[in-house]
């Protein structure tokens, strides 16, 4: 992928509706952001990538730095997580306030590095 609207392009319908989703939200909590390409998804990165996301077959996901995903552990109850990733199904309701929650402490803990 050259370009994160070559990777829209690339989805199928189903997951290209969820990921203009996420991606409104992590623009509007990070609208200083720019988009970019990085480890093959769209990312949003400052002097550094802050947020990744990207599609797979039975979920959506975005991805942040382990520390960060720390300290919402209790918020992502509900969720299934991984060590940097938050996985959300097609079916269900995308916790907008939650994520703009994550993105901007994430944003706040790449200036901290």
């Amino acid at each position: 992928m050259k370009t994160v609207n070559d990777y829209f392009k690339s989805q199928p319908p189903k997951a290209r509706a969820k990921l203009n989703l996420l991606r409104k939200v992590i623009k509007q909590a990070l609208p200083q952001a720019k988009e970019v390409i990085s480890y093959s998804m769209p990312a949003f990165k400052e002097q550094k990538v802050i947020v990744w996301y990207a599609s797979f077959k039975n979920h959506y996901s975005i991805f942040v730095r382990p520390k960060v995903l720390q300290k919402f552990k209790k918020e992502l109850k509900a969720y299934t997580t991984t060590k940097s990733a938050i996985h959300f199904q097609y079916d269900k309701h995308l916790p907008v306030q939650l994520i703009a929650k994550i993105v901007k402490s994430a944003a706040k803990e790449n200036l901290k590095n």
